[in-house]
């Protein structure tokens, strides 16, 4: 049998015996393979010993692609071409007008569907460890895929906070036994800044948030220590995640407001120039230290101008780096919505007036704003509805984060491209998941699709989405939900789940250094039988 008579389920490579005969490399048994030089399919089990063999030669078996899309407009190289997609090993093997179809597992015919590449959605809380009752990483990342998010990056005000090695592992092996997409998990900076870079080495994406004003978790820095962090983080060449609202600020509005029972007062606690001013403070310091920031759920007209002006030169020739991100809730809610949510549209920062948005969607198509990302911060119902003091903050948002922004590029409030680039190829370049081929559909990245019926819009209905949370504060309003979202090859949602608790892949950041293992002593050999 020679190699290219075999072609691998697994798609591993094989080597040539001393006796002639060609085995694939496989640890473990039995391995099936499809013998193409017999009867087609016939199954010839092979089985895996320990002992030793003389290799004469390594050869590589032939694998036919595992799936084709065709019939479809794909989003490729920045516009929509008619073309068909090969997938292979799941990657992206081939785009091209028209693919020949010879051996598929799977052909999907997208009847006309747009596809994107997959969402990553770098800013969500799925509030395990220690709140799973809220959501649990399972339940997240099912809502997220359902949502056209492929890849996540969680952040650290989980119970207890990822502020060590042994409590980011911790994080990971749960999420590495639960999620259904891949993630990457940033840590956290308070009291642990001998331990950022043993954090960094551990895998992290990125640091933060980090909290110069309360929130969820309790986890607030001050300026100083801000600063201190900043100057490790430039060392180790890695992002600060900042969520900027001014603590003493904070303080003293929140003295005006205290006694006022009506939602909106929780807005006029946390104001404006809060925002402003933390923003402000963080770009001179990012600007003296030369290090790199981004700036979290952005929400105010004051904040867009000062990060403008930064990206334009304010602030001198510096080496320092400046992004920035908007929720979704601060593009399409305002104080308005407080009349229909009440306690429910309590989040950190807080909604805002309507002229706000305005600033907000002309930043995130002129540039000022790189990225679009849910905030994803779930709570049940029954905790939010209490007095809007002590309901706790923050909203559900990963899976109608994709639906909500395909609607407002129907309706021309941002264009398809720049869309895509501040949901997949400005997150994955500006979080460094390019590494792991993430954030584009192009060749030999991972085939992280998303297929979406543009002309099928329906209304958000919390009944049907997937959180623990079980409600939205986007319930009622008009969306554009995928049909279908495929996972390194993988199709995981299609009108349900259809991924293994689990199958999500860790992407460690840049500084991860693996801990070497031992070789095995010996290879495996192979006897047929």
């Amino acid at each position: 049998m020679e190699s290219h008579d075999l072609a691998l389920w697994t798609g591993f490579t094989g080597f040539t015996g001393w006796n002639g005969n060609q085995y694939p490399v496989y640890p473990v048994n039995p391995v099936k393979i499809l013998d193409f030089s017999n009867d087609l399919g016939k199954l010839l089990p092979i089985q895996c010993l320990r002992d030793s063999i003389n290799i004469i030669s390594i050869t590589y078996t032939i694998t036919m692609p595992d799936t084709i899309i065709k019939n479809a407009r794909i989003f490729y190289q920045g516009q929509i071409h008619e073309a068909e997609l090969a997938i292979e090993d799941g990657k992206v093997a081939e785009i091209a007008k028209i693919i020949p179809l010879n051996d598929f597992d799977l052909v999907i015919d997208a009847d006309n569907m747009l596809v994107l590449p997959g969402i990553i959605d770098v800013h969500v809380h799925f509030r395990e460890p220690g709140m799973s009752h809220k959501e649990d990483w399972y339940s997240g990342s099912c809502s997220a895929a359902a949502g056209g998010v492929t890849t996540v990056i969680d952040h650290p005000n989980t119970i207890p906070p990822t502020l060590d090695e042994g409590t980011f592992k911790a994080k990971q092996e749960l999420a590495s036994s639960r999620s259904i997409i891949d993630f990457g998990i940033n840590a956290g900076v308070k009291d642990n800044l001998d331990e950022l870079a043993s954090l960094w080495k551990a895998g992290c994406s990125a640091f933060g948030e980090i909290f110069l004003g309360e929130s969820t978790g309790s986890m607030t820095v001050e300026r100083d220590h801000m600063t201190a962090a900043l100057q490790i983080t430039r060392d180790l060449d890695a992002l600060a995640c900042i969520h900027a609202e001014d603590q003493e600020m904070l303080e003293s509005y929140g003295k005006l407001t205290k006694g006022d029972m009506e939602p909106e007062s929780y807005s006029l606690s946390r104001p404006n120039l809060s925002e402003a001013v933390a923003v402000a403070n963080t770009i001179e310091d990012v600007m003296a230290f030369n290090a790199k920031a981004h700036l979290c759920h952005i929400s105010t007209r004051e904040a867009v101008g000062i990060i403008r002006g930064a990206k334009h030169g304010d602030y001198g020739d510096s080496g320092g780096t400046v992004t920035a991100e908007a929720a979704p809730h601060h593009l399409f809610l305002s104080n308005k919505d407080y009349d229909r949510l009440g306690t429910l549209g309590k989040m950190n920062p807080p909604l805002r007036k309507r002229r706000s948005l305005q600033y907000l969607w002309n930043g995130l198509n002129d540039g000022t704003i790189d990225i679009v990302a849910s905030d994803h911060a779930p709570h049940t119902e029954a905790e939010k509805q209490t007095d809007i003091w002590s309901a706790p903050a923050g909203v559900p948002g990963v899976e109608t984060m994709l639906p909500l922004m395909l609607l407002a590029v129907r309706r021309n409030l941002i264009p398809l491209p720049r869309m895509v680039e501040v949901m997949c190829t400005n997150p994955a370049m500006i979080f460094g998941l390019t590494n792991h081929k993430k954030g584009a559909i192009w060749e030999g990245f991972d085939a992280d699709l998303v297929l979406v019926d543009t002309a099928n819009i329906s209304e958000v209905d919390a009944d049907k989405l997937h959180s623990k949370a079980g409600w939205s504060p986007y319930e009622g309003m008009e969306a554009i939900f995928p049909a279908m979202t495929i996972s390194r090859g993988e199709v995981i949602w299609d009108e349900g789940i259809h991924a293994k608790k689990g199958r999500g892949k860790f992407l460690p950041g840049a500084g991860y250094e693996e801990k070497t293992q031992e070789e095995p002593a010996a290879m495996c050999s192979i006897d047929e039988k």
